[in-house]
């Protein structure tokens, strides 16, 4: 397979705002899988002091050529005024689930 698939995170402060970047990525068929996991904890540096917050993590699955349009949705429809948009690499992956996530995204 030639694509190159990654995993895209963002966090959400709440499960509401997490489910509807979930459903607008995937009703765009820029991702093939999201989950959403939460509540989770997050502390982080912020306007020069460390914050808690109680978050809602997506784990979105998509290959690379479409991280633009993903980072340009998610920062449109979030509410951060820094959302945090990253990108790792999966090396590895089923060539079962790898041929159904290429079959399900936007070409």
């Amino acid at each position: 397979m030639k694509d190159k698939f990654i995993t895209v995170l963002t966090t959400t402060d709440k499960k509401e705002e997490a489910e509807k970047i979930a459903s607008h990525l995937l009703r765009k068929r820029l991702v093939g899988c999201v989950q959403i996991i939460g509540p989770i904890t997050s502390s982080y540096w912020w306007k020069g002091s460390i914050e808690t917050a109680e978050e809602w993590l997506c784990l979105m699955k998509t290959e690379e050529s479409l991280y633009a349009q993903i980072e340009e949705v998610i920062k449109e429809i979030h509410s951060y005024d820094v959302p945090e948009v990253v990108a790792l690499p999966i090396i590895k992956g089923s060539e079962e689930y790898l041929r159904w996530l290429d079959e399900e995204l936007k070409k």
